[in-house]
């Protein structure tokens, strides 16, 4: 039984997202995937503030993270593709080592909500999520199914500001408390 709900006297709070597509093969014009994000964070109401592709390459994957985390007008980055088990599925392998937070439930819920569609398949993923530099950064596979998932099951609610018991939005003012009291702080 879910105890989630929508506090219709909260006011919804739009949330700045970077889509990345990982992959050695694809365009713009053919990254459904990339296509399916961007369209599910317009109709939520959110602002895409930058998207890409970029090739299965730890250190392409991740500098690009580190500018997109180091600028002001992006909350959120949405990392799809290279999260398998192969020789190129090196995204996770990337990022993982950035984060300043890791965030173990996410995984936990992907492979979850994957489960109920896929069944034991889902452990070919390796689904994660952290904070680098007071930016959320997720990093999900690449098929259009496992980004609908990851979007409708968890990024819709947590993204929205009026979910309860609780959400992202409202923590994100908070995520560089401890910035704060050392003297550094990346603005929100």
């Amino acid at each position: 039984m879910s105890h989630s709900h929508i506090d219709e006297n909260r006011v919804f709070v739009p949330v700045r997202f970077g889509v990345v597509t990982v992959s050695d093969t694809r365009t713009l014009a053919e990254d459904r995937s990339g296509d399916l994000l961007v369209d599910r964070i317009s109709k939520a109401g959110h602002e895409l503030q930058a998207r890409d592709i970029i090739r299965d390459e730890v250190d392409a994957i991740q500098a690009l993270v580190r500018d997109w985390t180091a600028r002001d007008d992006i909350d959120a980055i949405i990392l799809t593709g290279g999260t398998g088990f192969t020789g190129r599925d090196v995204t996770p392998d990337a990022i993982e080592p950035l984060y300043d937070k890791a965030m173990d439930g996410f995984s936990a819920i992907f492979h979850r909500i994957s489960y109920e569609k896929i069944g034991t398949s889902t452990i070919q993923s390796r689904a994660s999520a952290g904070l680098i530099n007071q930016t959320f950064v997720f990093s999900i596979p690449g098929s259009t199914g496992a980004c609908k998932d990851a979007w409708d099951g968890i990024f819709l609610p947590q993204f929205d500001y009026r979910h309860m018991p609780c959400n992202f939005v409202e923590i994100m003012p908070r995520l560089d408390e401890h910035l704060k009291r050392s003297g550094g702080s990346k603005s929100l």
